[in-house]
């Protein structure tokens, strides 16, 4: 198997998102073959210019991490990130109105995005945050990322909620359409968990401890 190339290598964190940190990802993610590199939406710019001459993609992220924006305003993010050359988009559900009830929301807001990408050949991952969920709730946000034509479900930011599990990769892989892959994300730092949650279902991994694993050398810091 080709770890690295399930490895959506990402920095998030605010506070470690210097430009010298996004340049480094980026040669990391060329040197190791990564298969993309997940950054906020303002180095979307620089990482779309140093990966230029490569296949690697840029992901950046809409309506992170609580996912409560007005649909128009993931819509509109949305299109300036694809105009700035991001060829991925991990959303967030909107989580208050699933906890709510209001799944017609939660499905406009994630088709809304969804429709935007295809349309310039760009994929969707939405995070659902696991762990802000209970089952019912997994269940019926599986449902509607299926039915609005998500490419991935994806199990937390990794901000607050704790961090991809086996066993939610398993349930979402159970409950989502053939078509959508999971993406399993937050607190992933060893090969071995890396390798478990890909057993159990996961396609992408999303990780800023990629090196890490891929080489087995010491993580230099925590940052997603």
């Amino acid at each position: 198997m080709n770890l690295a190339a399930t490895i959506d290598h990402t920095l998030l964190r605010p506070d470690q998102s210097t430009q010298q940190r996004i340049e480094q990802l980026c040669y990391e993610a060329i040197e190791h073959g990564f298969a993309s590199v997940c950054v906020l939406p303002q180095w979307v710019p620089l990482a779309v210019q140093m990966l230029v001459d490569t296949t690697i993609p840029v992901c950046s992220v809409v309506g992170f991490p609580l996912g409560g924006n007005l649909p128009q305003t993931k819509c509109v993010e949305a299109m300036h990130l694809l105009e700035a050359g991001a060829r991925e988009l991990d959303m967030v559900l909107n989580i208050a109105a699933l906890k709510s009830g209001d799944d017609r929301r939660v499905f406009d807001d994630i088709a809304g995005v969804v429709s935007i990408a295809h349309e310039r050949g760009a994929i969707v991952k939405v995070i659902i945050e696991c762990g802000a969920l209970d089952e019912q709730e997994k269940r019926r946000a599986a449902n509607m990322v299926s039915r609005a034509g998500a490419d991935f479900i994806k199990t937390s930011t990794g901000f607050g909620y704790g961090g991809a599990t086996i066993d939610d990769v398993r349930f979402l892989r159970a409950h989502v359409a053939p078509t959508v892959k999971v993406k399993a994300s937050g607190g992933i730092r060893t090969r071995e968990h890396a390798l478990a949650l890909l057993d159990a279902g996961a396609e992408r991994l999303g990780t800023s401890a990629g090196v890490a694993i891929v080489t087995g050398e010491p993580e230099h810091s925590a940052t997603y």
